[in-house]
């Protein structure tokens, strides 16, 4: 995610050359994205600090219009230089990419049209309770011998479809509220919902985050009702017991006012409402969840060898102290770095509107298919143009010259290439839209990797062309300002 570079700005033609791309290394704001901590619910948008925006064109130019091509002829280009086309252009031999489904583990389903996978930790936490509520099992249901392990698998079997009922929850609300949701992930301690973008109020960022603790209140009612008139002491007895107190303590956890748990998302809610600002609400519940997290390190062993949480001995020193210190650092840390990713993720987004492909553009000139380089680079550093687009006779587009390919003809071959033989032709994804920003340019640019783009006005005119490494290098010195 984090990607070096330098400043988004036009160079000029003193400038080095940008860097070869073979697909634009724009980064994701989520994504396993940083991949949400694992809470009841999705981690809140965050962001990074980001650098002054890329400064707007003067008036009828572009960015960089009064800046010569840096490619100019000038310059000795010795050596040999790749010069990767574009997935789909000439020289790559590539179809374009389709943007990648997101993986994570094996696809159990679609619920809702959204994907829900069970990464592998699953597998060990699901052996892990299979062991201990199976020695648990042996001192309330001797007789079982062997089979309780069994009826544990099952156990842990049905505590995670109630995780799972936890996160759809929060699914549904996601897409009631026209919020895309990428995946639903069970893992290691609890699940995640993958919601990609935030709620557009804080009324529904409190319900979005509600819905989940208040799914599993629901189902530990469920399961305290189905156990009214079932025998105490028999498996069905057991297991209902178990699932109602998991069911109870998933909520009360997940009601925890610190991000990234699902009360922390509520706290977030309330600030934002107050102040009137999400990034104070994001700053007030991820360091209310740093605390929360070394109040969990410290104090679940101190809880657990005090006995208040029911532990069977005082001054039990051996492996249960362990594990116990175990537990309690493994969620110290998921909650620590869940509040960590919620920041940061809410710094990116706060300064990603700063990202216009307008602002972003380079300056560009047609030029027909049969055009030699060297004429062509003498157009545009005479109009103090970037960028090249190849044209037909009625001045429509066909492709556009990438820059690693100029930089791989050496100057005195340049008057015999043609610049249709270093073009990439268009594809419908690479024309781009010179309104886009933000989230929205992001989106588009993934999900049609190219080293260029052409920037087009809603009439369909020729505003210019995006570099690719433009907007990742104006990405990158975004992310480096703080908020």
């Amino acid at each position: 995610m984090d990607v070096s570079g330098g400043s988004g700005q036009p160079r000029s033609g003193s400038d080095e050359p940008a860097e070869q791309h073979e697909g634009p290394a724009v980064p994701a704001p989520d994504p396993a994205h940083p991949d949400p901590a694992p809470d009841g619910a999705t981690t809140p948008g965050d962001t990074t600090p980001a650098a002054p925006p890329v400064p707007a064109p003067g008036p009828g130019k572009h960015a960089g219009g009064s800046r010569p091509f840096p490619h100019a002829p000038a310059g000795h280009h010795t050596g040999e230089h790749r010069a990767p086309g574009g997935p789909g252009g000439r020289g790559s031999g590539r179809p374009p990419r389709r943007p990648r489904e997101p993986g994570g583990g094996l696809l159990m389903g679609r619920p809702f049209g959204v994907p829900v996978y069970v990464a592998p930790s699953w597998f060990l936490v699901a052996a892990l309770i299979t062991w201990v509520f199976g020695g648990q099992l042996d001192r309330v249901l001797p007789e079982l011998g062997a089979a309780r392990y069994l009826v544990s698998l099952f156990f842990a079997v049905a505590f995670y479809a109630s995780v799972l009922v936890h996160e759809l929850a929060h699914t549904v609300a996601a897409l009631r509220f026209k919020l895309p949701v990428r995946r639903i992930q069970l893992q290691f301690f609890g699940g995640v919902s993958e919601i990609e973008k935030e709620a557009e109020t804080p009324g529904r960022e409190f319900v979005l985050a509600f819905v989940g603790p208040l799914l599993s209140l629901v189902l530990a009612g469920l399961f305290y009702l189905a156990l009214q008139p079932v025998e105490p002491g028999t498996v069905p007895g057991v297991l209902l017991a178990g699932l109602m107190i998991s069911n109870l303590i998933v909520a009360a956890f997940n009601l925890l006012p610190g991000l990234p748990l699902d009360g922390g998302r509520m706290l977030r809610a309330v600030v934002w409402k107050l102040t009137g600002r999400p990034m104070t609400g994001t700053i007030a519940a991820a360091w209310v969840g740093r605390a929360l997290a070394l109040s969990v390190l410290i104090g679940l062993p101190l809880l657990t060898q005090s006995g208040a949480l029911g532990s069977d001995a005082v001054d039990n020193v051996g492996m249960d102290t362990v594990m116990d210190a175990l537990l309690a650092a493994i969620l110290a840390a998921i909650i620590w770095t869940g509040a960590g990713n919620s920041l940061r993720m809410a710094r990116l987004r706060e300064h990603l509107p700063e990202l216009r492909a307008r602002n972003l553009t380079r300056r560009a000139v047609p030029v027909e298919t049969a055009t030699p380089l060297s004429e062509a680079l003498r157009r545009a550093n005479a109009a103090g143009a970037r960028a090249l687009v190849v044209v037909d006779g009625d001045g429509s587009p066909l492709s556009l010259v990438r820059e690693a390919a100029i930089v791989g003809v050496p100057e005195h071959r340049r008057p015999w290439v043609a610049v249709s033989g270093l073009a990439q032709d268009l594809t419908d994804g690479m024309r781009v839209s010179a309104e886009l920003a933000g989230e929205e340019l992001l989106d588009v640019l993934r999900a049609t990797p190219a080293t260029e783009y052409l920037v087009v006005e809603d009439t369909g005119e020729i505003y210019g062309v995006l570099s690719a490494a433009d907007v990742e290098r104006a990405f990158v010195k975004a992310m480096a300002r703080p908020s």
